[in-house]
């Protein structure tokens, strides 16, 4: 089995290995149908299976605009494109699989991509002038010009009977170009400045080519087409063969490039080169530093001195290198400072006349004194009015009946303010009184004896009794008898 073949096989659906099991007995019969169709000569179902005709062409475009997106299909001449298909003998032998063979109706897939737009001849995309999306249709270009184009590229009919002849030469995969355009206009979007959004061809391709598809990098034939496609076809850039002007939402005079342009796009060539000479320079000087420290740390003096003289060489091209830079990126700051006042210029020039003309509709300082005045005195004679109305219409107020009903609310309020204070009042008197209960309680239940039997109670009273305690009880009873003794009598 070829090696494109084995890719699709492990990436495409439609062209699932039907050695495969699956999950569903539906989709193991469908993937064991569907590939030695892919492979047949369908061309007869044009008329017998239109939906199963279609069905197939559609796989077979989708998987040649996959594989050349990723890369896998090759040119006898070129490296591999990812925004072009390269038909030829090569190509079909990639496809060819062991178990079903070539695919004998690719020919008839290649014709009607072509028809549908889905390929375009590369030298005609190339080279037309018109939009490939409002150029003429077929129906619309002379037949003897439709066949005798047809012939050239082998585009020979919609026959269903003998070889399928293929088309061959380089086509390309609108879908890709219409992915990568749009991965470009979605990097370049937050680019501010019309010096950042110009470049030169080549500096264009070292900037976009490794980054519009991921882990994928564009062939200059893609820089051509994708270039071609977006001045072209969607107006995004402005391109003249040399320079790329990038189209900004508030830029004017974006039509043609300009000699400002070309100079702009040549320093920023250039700036970016110095960068990368800097970036060069830098690393050689630490590798020698490093080598001199490793030549001395094994007592190779030659070595270390050749790696220092080397080092001071590399050293002093570095400055100069840096002080080019210095003087291109002043160059480049002065350049869009110098456009920023030009922008400046006309956006006063515009204010000013925009002022002009408004100045000229309020007809000066005189007209506009005279109608404050006639404002004035029309406002005047509303208040005036007003106030008329407002006389005759009001009947006169007892102003002590009012201060009587004043000060009634005044006392009813006040009344409503002392009795919710004296709720309040109550209520925290309350809690402090429950409070100062359950901390007596506390304390007379810490400081209550233990309840003990009556036996113990004796026992102990016993076990207490020491002089101090029988002098006091001695004492106690004297006490007592001399209170029963009456009082002498008087």
């Amino acid at each position: 089995m070829g090696e494109l073949a084995d890719f699709l096989v492990e990436r495409d659906q439609n062209f699932r290995n039907p050695n495969v099991e699956h999950n569903s007995l539906t989709c193991h019969y469908l993937f064991r149908a569907r590939l030695p169709a892919l492979y047949s000569d369908f061309r007869p179902q044009r008329t017998l299976n239109p939906d199963g005709f279609q069905a197939n062409v559609s796989a077979w475009r989708q998987a040649l605009a996959r594989a050349a997106w990723e890369g896998r299909i090759a040119s006898q001449v070129s490296a591999s494109n990812l925004l072009v298909v390269n038909v030829d003998e090569q190509l079909v032998r990639s496809l060819e699989s062991k178990q079903f063979g070539r695919p004998l109706a690719l020919g008839t897939v290649v014709r009607e991509a072509v028809g549908e737009k889905d390929l375009y001849p590369l030298k005609e995309f190339l080279n037309t002038k018109e939009s490939i999306y409002t150029g003429k249709t077929w129906a619309q270009v002379p037949w003897s010009v439709v066949s005798w184009a047809a012939a050239q590229l082998g585009f020979s009919g919609k026959s269903t009977s003998g070889e399928d002849k293929l088309p061959q030469g380089a086509f390309v995969v609108i879908k890709n170009v219409e992915t990568t355009a749009k991965s470009l206009a979605e990097k370049v979007n937050s680019s501010d400045t019309r010096f950042d959004r110009t470049y030169t061809k080549s500096h264009f391709r070292k900037t976009f080519a490794d980054t519009l598809v991921q882990d994928r990098r564009l062939s200059e034939t893609d820089i051509d087409i994708l270039l071609i496609f977006l001045s072209r076809d969607k107006g995004i850039v402005v391109y003249d063969g040399r320079v790329v002007k990038i189209k900004g939402a508030t830029d004017e005079d974006e039509s043609a490039i300009t000699e400002e342009d070309a100079a702009v796009s040549s320093l920023k060539e250039l700036i970016a080169d110095m960068k990368e000479q800097t970036e060069l320079l830098t690393r050689r000087v630490d590798e020698l530093t490093a080598a001199a420290k490793e030549a001395v740390s094994k007592k190779n003096k030659v070595a270390a001195l050749a790696a220092l003289k080397s080092k001071k060489i590399t050293e002093a091209s570095l400055g100069k290198r840096f002080a080019t830079l210095n003087q291109l990126e002043d160059v480049a700051a002065r350049i869009q400072e110098a456009r920023d006042n030009v922008q400046l210029v006309k956006v006063m020039e515009a204010s000013a006349g925009a002022l002009k003309g408004l100045n000229e509709k309020v007809g000066g300082a005189d007209r506009v004194g005279d109608v404050v005045d006639r404002l004035r005195e029309q406002m005047g004679e509303v208040d005036e009015v007003g106030k008329i109305i407002s006389e005759a219409g009001a009947t006169p107020v007892d102003e002590f009946e009012v201060d009587d009903e004043l000060e009634a609310m005044e006392r009813e309020e006040r009344k409503k303010e002392e009795a919710v204070e004296r709720a309040k009042k109550e209520a925290q008197e309350a809690e402090e009184a429950e409070e100062t209960r359950r901390r007596l309680e506390k304390e007379m239940a810490e400081l209550r004896p233990p309840v003990t039997e009556p036996a113990e109670k004796e026992g102990a009273r016993e076990k207490t009794q020491t002089p101090t305690g029988e002098t006091a009880d001695s004492l106690e009873k004297l006490g007592l008898g001399e209170r029963e003794e009456p009082l002498p009598a008087q």
